[in-house]
């Protein structure tokens, strides 16, 4: 029923239906905006990557067609996007297996987090190599599946699980290698997903 009332709402708004634009931007401005946030740093860059994906969606209507989820097809934009703006902060293109968020330059985001368990789940985030941050966020915040973030990044569903369960590994690498007060790091790794899940509300 929500991809249909999205695909109905997209038909409209690409036919000049403003109220409809605005429609879907409240149903997926917060799941886009979560998705960007832990892998910018400031609101305003946020802010215009929102705007830029909802405009490539509204301006490259054939490419969506109804396969999936509209909120992947977002996601999947915003990812793109995020690729440019690492490639221009810097100056080269960027290998998604290689580079992560921290090496372009320690960011904000880990003050956005009020639990001390969130603030390190943040900085260890942001230290994996962007395409393994992306699955281990889909997953956790977005409840994706691996075949539904397969089809945000354009991967086989075998590559997304093996790509899940070798984030997994490096986060708990990361985190060690932060050295964080031992209880906070224990705490952390005893229950990583459900710490997860719960800072999606802050993001």
């Amino acid at each position: 029923m929500s991809d249909r009332v999205d695909g109905e709402l997209l038909v409209a708004w690409q036919a000049g239906d403003r109220r409809a634009g605005a429609a879907l931007f409240d149903r997926h401005f917060r799941a886009v905006a979560r998705f960007v946030r832990a892998k910018v740093w400031s609101e305003d860059e946020v802010d215009d990557l929102v705007q830029t994906t909802f405009v490539a969606c509204l301006e490259a209507p054939a490419r969506f067609r109804g396969e999936g989820s509209l909120r992947g097809y977002l996601l999947g934009i915003a990812y793109h996007k995020l690729q440019k703006l690492y490639a221009e902060r810097a100056r080269r293109p960027i290998d998604v297996e290689q580079v992560s968020v921290h090496d372009l330059g320690p960011g904000p985001s880990t003050a956005l987090a009020r639990r001390a368990e969130h603030r390190l789940l943040l900085a260890g985030l942001r230290r994996l190599p962007l395409q393994f941050q992306v699955v281990l966020e889909l997953s956790f915040w977005e409840e994706m599946t691996a075949g539904a973030i397969g089809a945000v990044l354009g991967e086989p569903e075998g590559t997304v699980r093996t790509r899940l369960r070798r984030a997994k590994e490096l986060l708990a690498v990361q985190l060690r290698r932060l050295r964080a007060a031992p209880a906070l790091l224990e705490s952390t790794l005893e229950d990583l997903e459900g710490w997860a899940r719960s800072l999606r509300a802050e993001l």
